[in-house]
């Protein structure tokens, strides 16, 4: 690996700099003027250098699942988002919710060399939600799990989860809980509202999700633990975790990118590609979870990548999967809603998508300053580029984006993984 020189990058979106990437991986210099004879050079022209992006929330299928995504695909996908690590979820086939499953695509993660992976360990054997898996194996195996969920499915029994946050606490893990009440949303298929009542659809409440996210904050309260919300999607949920971090309590959360966009409107469409779990909610939410992510009540982005092969998709309403693509997207709509709006700054995305994710995930090398001595993972993102979304030229193995012919801004032109180039030219090496 050589001697790397990025000319000209706007650095954390201040003024243009340059970025000298040693051939150990690792940051050399930052500064202006920077000579570096026999390094590759990489005119930025002006573009946003920011740590490379990480993703709490991301599925990448296998093993089980290898028709819709694949640990080699999904990271490649990553890497074309800006992606540097991403955390995959549990819910694949069998269930990672042994040692040796986590280590298997810990290992597959090392193989694909395009992002870390950090697996997600399953809360729940067989994410049943009967019986605690074996957490201090997965934490203490090869892959060193520090995050567990059942994500696809909530953990509402309240002694177990109880168990569990008590359970992670003694080697500083977090429970990532999906939070729906399940009695709340048997047979619902969009949010509960009134685009569903006009539909005839069966309805989703919000109090599904905040009810759950309140027991479950008091939960981490008493036991002293750490609770992240996932993919919160309504106003209520963020008030109710606003509360919570009034108190002190350690409680994190994280919204989609769809989330901060897409409203229950587009089910109108009848097109499964706004199938979702959980649902599109409505405009005043989606307003909601832009400040809440603005002031810092929701602490990060993460994509909740679900990839589906066509036929779970190309089909009626009723018998679509829920789930959308996301890692290819996700920083061009974080720069549509909040940095185009003026919600956020670029350091403040960094913040959002990096170091945030990072430290809640207790993710060494990633979310770091761009400093000299850091790892050199970074992501140079051209934010004048305007262009519609063609899931064609996707890396994922699936293509249900419900972007499809949409324009949004940005785009990633390279991605280093301490040091080594991953993407150049918005192209996979």
């Amino acid at each position: 690996m050589s001697k790397t020189l990025i000319r000209g990058a706007k650095v954390l979106g201040g003024e243009p700099q340059d970025v000298l990437i040693e051939d150990d991986g690792t940051i050399g210099a930052v500064g202006r003027g920077l000579e570096a004879p026999g390094a590759e050079v990489v005119e930025a022209r002006g573009s946003v250098l920011l740590p490379g992006l990480v993703d709490l929330h991301t599925h990448l299928r296998e093993p089980g699942r290898e028709d819709s995504e694949t640990v080699l695909t999904g990271t490649r996908a990553a890497a074309k988002g800006g992606y540097t690590a991403v955390h995959a979820m549990a819910n694949t086939f069998p269930v990672a919710d042994t040692a040796g499953v986590v280590e298997q695509v810990w290992r597959l993660g090392k193989e694909s060399g395009y992002c870390d992976v950090r697996p997600v360990g399953a809360v729940t054997v067989g994410l049943e939600g009967k019986q605690l898996a074996e957490l201090g194996a997965m934490h203490d195996s090869a892959a060193e799990v520090r995050v567990f969920s059942d994500d696809g499915k909530c953990v509402d029994d309240a002694v177990i989860m109880r168990r569990a946050l008590e359970y992670v606490k003694a080697f500083d893990g977090v429970v990532a809980q999906h939070a729906q009440e399940p009695r709340l949303t048997e047979g619902a298929q969009m949010n509960e509202g009134t685009v569903s009542a006009e539909l005839g659809l069966a309805g989703w409440p919000a109090v599904a999700e905040e009810s759950i996210i309140a027991r479950d904050v008091l939960l981490a309260a008493h036991v002293g633990s750490r609770v992240h919300i996932c993919h919160l999607s309504t106003a209520g949920s963020v008030e109710i975790v606003r509360w919570a971090k009034s108190k002190g309590w350690d409680v994190t959360a994280e919204v989609t990118p769809h989330h901060l966009l897409l409203t229950d409107e587009l089910v109108r469409s009848y097109n499964p590609v706004y199938k979702v779990n959980p649902p599109l909610r409505t405009e005043a939410d989606v307003m909601a979870l832009r400040e809440a992510l603005a002031d810092g009540t929701i602490d990060c982005v993460a994509t909740d990548h679900a990839p589906h092969p066509h036929e779970d998709k190309d089909c009626e309403w009723g018998a679509a999967a829920m789930g959308m693509v996301g890692l290819e997207t996700a920083l061009s709509v974080v720069q549509h809603t909040m940095v185009d709006t003026g919600l956020l700054d670029w350091a403040q995305v960094a913040d959002r998508m990096s170091h945030r994710p990072a430290a809640i995930g207790r993710l060494e090398g990633h979310g770091r300053p761009l400093e000299p001595g850091e790892p050199a993972n970074l992501v140079l993102l051209d934010p004048a580029y305007r262009g519609q979304v063609d899931p064609a030229g996707f890396a994922s193995r699936s293509g249900n984006t419900p972007y499809e012919g949409r324009e949004l801004p940005g785009r990633v032109t390279h991605t280093w993984l301490r040091g080594r180039t991953t993407v150049v030219d918005g192209t996979l090496v």
